[in-house]
Parts: C-alpha cells; structure tokens; sequence
C-alpha cells in the first residue's frame, strides 16, 4: 500500500507540474506575441520549468540512452542501425495559437542545423544529458553581403533587398557553450539572446521547449535554415565596422531543409494537460 501511495503522490506532482506549466504559459502568452512578455513573467516561467525533470513529462530516469544511441525511445536488436542514423524525436505536448509546449530527444551527436525563431520568445530546459548550443543575432542594422557568384565578385550593402546570386547577413555569436542537466532554464527573444542556433548533441539528452508564439508561415513564422561562414573567410575589399571582435561575427546563408535532417514524432507519456 506504502508503493502505491508514493507512486500516485509522483505522478500527482508531475500532473500539477505540467498543468501549472500550461495555466502560467496561458496567462503569459498571446497568439500574435504582442505585447511581448515581460522580465518577470518569463523569470516566474523559468522557475517553474527549473523544477521539472524527465519524470515529470514521461521520460524515465533508468532508461537512458546506452551506447547504441537509441534513447528513451529504443529499437529492438533486431532493427537496430548506426547511432548516427537515429533519428531526433519530437514529442508534442501541447499546442495552441499563442504557444507549444514540447520536447526534442536527441542521440549522441545528432544535430538539429542552424535555424531562426522570427518573432518568438522560446524557452529551454535541459532534461537530461549534455548539449552544445551555439546561438547568433542578426547584425542591426542588417549588413547584406551580395555576391554575383559564391565566392565571386560581392559587395556590401545595408537593408534587406535581395539581388541574384548568394545573399548572406551578418550575425554575431552570443552563445557557444555545453550545457549539462541539470543547468537553468534559457530562454531567447525575437530580436535577441540567441534567436538563431544549432543544437549538437554531447551525449543523449532531451529539451523541453515553450516556443510562443508558434511557427505559422502564413504569420510569417517560418522556419529557416542557415549556414554559418567565419566573418574571416569571405574576403572583399569593403570592409564592416564591427562591435566586437572579428570571431564573434560570421556570415549566414539560407539554405534548403537539410536532408540529412533525421527526426521523427515520438509519443508524449506524460500527464495530459487539462484545458
């Protein structure tokens, strides 16, 4: 009886957990993410996601990846495949207009590419496991690098226009560090903090993420993929004035959804949300 006590005392805080996650997340949040959140309302949202742990959403503890890189969601040996062929999974907990709720498992040294998050608050927190962040924001004013051919003849202009050829921006590095479970929550804003990154697992590790508002192309949110070039590789002879030192900064290219790209829907486990 003593078992069966403790085990519902859990998976009532868990539940309490991601309801209280949900309510604060409505309160906060708005489809159009105006007016944008305040400094306490995302510290008292960071707070709470600090308290939340891989149980709390379904993962469990004692299942954690072995050398195999399968992770919490495992394959049978009779299907099992190279760890660099697992797939990242996606696990949808909630989601609405003004915000999702999720998380993302990645195997050992899988990578989720640079990409953007236009006009979106995004929080993070570490589940489990070690993860490589490296983050940039845009250069303002945009500084656009135009070239008639890569790497040809280029100039610089400043602005958004677009010509024929490479178009690339300029953005400077803001975060470039390991972070390991259990750390703080981080959080990125539409024009600061870190809105452009790339994810690169250490170890097999999980995210929980609010994202608000959520992508929506038809909003203008979509996402969009880049690739980063050191500030020093692409020479010319106009020159940038530049904020800082040069290896903070490097060049971003649009680029296709990489194919390589592996991630697949996993199923949440965890406690429903109750709207």
């Amino acid at each position: 009886m003593l078992a069966v006590s403790i085990s519902m005392t859990k998976k009532s805080s868990s539940s309490s957990c991601v309801q209280a996650l949900y309510e604060l997340c409505k309160k906060t949040f708005t489809p159009s993410g105006l007016p944008p959140p305040t400094s306490q309302a995302i510290q008292k949202l960071s707070s709470l996601l600090d308290t939340i742990g891989p149980g709390d959403v379904g993962l469990k503890e004692d299942n954690v990846e072995d050398d195999r890189g399968h992770g919490f969601f495992g394959f049978s040996q009779f299907n099992r495949v190279a760890r660099w062929a697992q797939p990242i999974t996606f696990v949808d907990i909630y989601e609405c207009d003004s915000f999702t709720m999720c998380m993302f498992c990645l195997p050992t040294s899988s990578v989720i590419p640079l990409h953007d998050h236009p006009g979106m608050t995004v929080l993070s927190k570490m589940l489990y496991g070690s993860l490589h962040v490296k983050a940039y924001d845009w250069v303002e004013p945009a500084c656009i690098r135009k070239f008639g051919g890569f790497p040809g003849t280029h100039s610089i202009a400043y602005g958004s226009e677009r010509t024929s050829g490479t178009v690339l921006r300029l953005a400077k590095l803001v975060v470039d560090k390991v972070l390991t479970a259990p750390c703080d929550t981080s959080a990125l804003y539409p024009k600061y903090g870190g809105n452009l990154h790339c994810f690169t697992a250490v170890s097999s590790c999980a995210v929980l993420d609010i994202l608000a508002p959520p992508y929506l192309e038809a909003a203008g949110r979509k996402c969009t993929y880049y690739h980063d070039y050191p500030y020093s590789s692409i020479k010319g002879n106009a020159s940038v004035n530049l904020d800082g030192k040069e290896e903070e900064f490097a060049w971003l290219k649009e680029i296709d959804t990489p194919e390589d790209l592996y991630m697949r829907p996993g199923i949440y486990t965890g406690p429903a949300v109750q709207v």
